[in-house]
Order: structure tokens, then C-alpha cells, then sequence
């Protein structure tokens, strides 16, 4: 067994490793580029709403709020005529991506905690090589990718986005098992 402390140097690294991998994927990569789609009239979408002045938040569109409600007569109208929509709502005016990126940063971090947990429990010091890619890999792995599936099929996120996601976190997910292989303690 080894401890969660003695593998503080492959947790942070491979933070970094999975932090540049991501910031190269989504900034020099174009794959993601196309993940939305832009509403027809989007200036006119984007008057009327204005109006509306929405906070920030998650919304349902049209909304019930319990399951006796979505069965309504009423309900079930409004979703006959549409549209319905999921829709997050962002402050307005430039999108503050240094807190999203310490967010984002503190994750990775979390991860490669699992992945040393897992790894940690499951080998001694000295392990081989492929030993501790494979318990830190599929750690990583399901950390990186697993929980977005459910948006593909409980809230329509498109499945070309979420199978793209999946795709980023096993690079992630190959940068932390190398990381922890390479740097498990003999």
C-alpha cells in the first residue's frame, strides 16, 4: 500500500500535464469548435430575451416542478408547441475564465487524488510499470468522462460532443497513468 501523501509529486504533475494537454485541445485543436449550434435569427433570439433580464442559472423550459405537474393537461400542451429548451444563463459581458480555470485546475488535482488513492491501495511501493498505469488510467478515466454521459441521454447534450469529451479524457486519463507509472515510488 502507499499513501495518498508519498504520491504528491505525480498528482501535481500530472495536473499540469492534463491542464496544458486541455488547454492545447481547446484552444489549438478545432474540434471543439462546432460543438453548438447557432439558433436561426440569433439577434432577434438574443432582443427578446434581453428583456427578460434572466439571472444567471439553469432553466427548464417549460418548467414543472414535480411529476404531477409534468403531467398536466397544461404541461403537456406547452410541450406540444414548443420549443423546449435546457438554458444556461452566463453573466453578461465578457466570459471570466480565471476562476473556470482554477476551478478546472483544482479538479484535475481531485482526480489524480483518486487515481493515487485507487493505485495506492490496490499496489505496493515498487509495482510495475503497467500495474500502476492500469489502476491509475481507469481512475482517471472514469473521473475525466463517465459523468457526462448521462447529459447525452437524460438531457439531450449532443452525443458528438459528449463521445468528443470522452475522447479528451482518455488523453487525460493516459497522461495521469504515465505520470503515476512513471513516478511510483520503488
Amino acid at each position: 500500500m502507499v499513501s495518498i501523501p508519498t504520491l504528491w509529486l505525480p498528482i501535481l504533475l500530472s495536473a499540469v500535464f492534463v491542464f496544458i494537454a486541455s488547454s492545447i485541445i481547446h484552444t489549438v485543436l478545432t474540434y471543439h469548435y462546432k460543438d453548438f449550434k447557432k439558433v436561426p435569427d440569433e439577434d432577434k433570439l438574443m432582443d427578446v430575451l434581453r428583456g427578460f433580464n434572466i439571472p444567471p442559472g439553469e432553466y427548464a423550459v417549460p418548467y414543472s416542478g414535480s411529476p404531477k405537474e409534468m403531467n398536466s393537461p397544461e404541461y403537456k400542451e406547452k410541450t406540444k408547441k414548443g420549443p423546449v429548451l435546457l438554458m444556461n444563463v452566463w453573466e453578461t459581458g465578457d466570459p471570466a475564465l480565471g476562476k473556470s480555470l482554477v476551478q478546472w485546475f483544482i479538479f484535475t488535482v481531485i482526480v489524480g487524488i483518486f487515481a493515487a488513492y485507487v493505485a495506492g491501495r490496490a499496489l505496493g511501493p515498487g509495482a510495475e510499470y503497467l500495474a500502476v498505469f492500469r489502476f491509475a488510467g481507469v481512475t482517471a478515466f472514469a473521473c475525466y468522462t463517465l459523468a457526462s454521459w448521462p447529459e447525452s441521454i437524460w438531457f439531450k447534450r449532443s452525443w458528438g460532443r459528449t463521445v468528443k469529451g470522452t475522447i479528451d479524457g482518455l488523453i487525460y486519463a493516459l497522461l495521469t497513468a504515465g505520470t503515476f507509472a512513471w513516478l511510483w515510488p520503488g
